[in-house]
């Protein structure tokens, strides 16, 4: 049995100067290490996880950080658990962005990169890899714990579920938000979505 801990950072500088995020490097604010900090109370209370994964983006990593402080094991840095490379948007007011590179009618097709990023569906075979590698490389662990952003957080539910990307299917997720999934016995389960409990 595996179970996989999904956790999204805390709040970040980019959720208060509504700008587009994603690759943007912006670090938690006050009230985001507050909500991490909950968080790992809350994790090191109910779970028991053996290693700790974590996004290299800052919101991501110092979220880990604060984690790896109350639970105490191993935290690795994975490249792969990083947010949707928004190229040129990255940073951007979502006004400007808005007026400088529009959507094309009906959407940006999912094979089409925005400017100097990733297309959805690169970001969605990114996420099937790094889904694979883990169960692989972890599959003699019971417990995990992955922190990542909610776009990467969302495709990886979708792959456990084996959900096309035609589908469009959204799992979202709140700061520090919780997911918990289970394969045991070569069936995968969801045990629950987006737990913020740990915030009231």
């Amino acid at each position: 049995m595996l179970r996989i801990i999904l956790i999204r950072h805390g709040q970040s500088e980019a959720d208060i100067l509504k700008v587009h995020e994603g690759r943007a490097d912006f670090p938690l604010t006050e009230k985001g290490i507050t909500q991490a900090e909950k968080m790992a109370s809350f994790i090191s209370k109910h779970f028991r996880p053996e290693i700790l994964l974590s996004s290299p983006l800052k919101r991501a990593k110092k979220t880990a950080e604060i984690l790896k402080e109350k639970v105490g094991c191993e935290l690795l840095e994975i490249p792969e658990l990083a947010e949707y490379n928004n190229g040129v948007l990255a940073g951007m007011d979502r006004e400007v962005a808005a007026k400088k590179y529009p959507l094309p009618e009906g959407g940006r097709p999912i094979h089409i990169p925005i400017q100097e990023g990733e297309s959805e569906l690169e970001f969605r075979h990114r996420v099937e890899r790094a889904f694979y590698e883990i169960i692989h490389d972890y599959c003699s662990l019971e417990e995990i714990a992955i922190v990542s952003h909610g776009g990467f957080i969302s495709h990886f539910i979708n792959v456990f579920l084996g959900i096309s990307i035609d589908e469009k299917v959204i799992f979202p997720t709140g700061d520090t938000g919780v997911h918990m999934l289970e394969i045991k016995n070569g069936e995968r389960r969801i045990l629950f979505l987006n737990r913020q409990d740990h915030l009231r």
